[in-house]
């Protein structure tokens, strides 16, 4: 029998499974990974923050008509055009992966507590929104984004938004 070197493999392939529950109670992510990328995270909104910044300093020298508004609006539309590439990128890497740019350079993702893929919207309406939208309250907004991160320093090493998404950070 003539073997055809350009057939499709024929062998069987289990689907890998989810981490169960002690795999990832054990692949949990440091403090200190998290902490690295967030601090990354920040640093990677500096590239689109830096020309919206620049634009703002320049508002009043414009406004009194001692500069032209054409640098001003041309450092707006810049630092939006890459506040949108950086969200586009944050969000494919959150839907592919659940990593975000500064998760990905330390080796860290978010994963629902059963293992399984986090979903962008869960991520999104779950995990940031709520936080967002209570950090916005007087007084108690800032209770909360005190809280928010001391969380981490508890048994589960899980912060405020992870346990309302019914997410974890664990190392890939």
């Amino acid at each position: 029998m003539e073997t055809n070197p350009y057939a499709a493999p024929a062998a069987v392939v289990d689907d890998v499974a989810a981490w169960d529950a002690y795999d990832l109670e054990n692949r949990k992510a440091g403090r200190g990974k998290r902490l690295g990328a967030a601090l990354l995270d920040g640093l990677v909104n500096v590239i689109w923050l830096a020309p919206v910044l620049w634009a703002a300093t320049m508002a009043g020298p414009v406004r009194q008509g001692l500069k032209p508004a054409a640098p001003m609006v041309g450092l707006m539309l810049l630092g939006m055009a890459l506040m949108l590439g950086v969200l586009v990128v944050n969000c494919l890497m959150l839907h592919r992966s659940g990593q975000t740019v500064g998760k990905r350079a330390v080796d860290i993702a978010v994963v629902r507590t059963d293992g399984s893929r986090v979903s962008l919207p869960r991520y999104i309406f779950l995990r940031v929104l709520p936080v967002s939208l209570i950090g916005v309250i007087p007084l108690v907004g800032k209770l909360i984004g005190l809280v928010d991160p001391l969380l981490i320093f508890g048994k589960e090493r899980r912060c405020l938004h992870d346990l309302i998404a019914d997410t974890i950070v664990v190392d890939v």
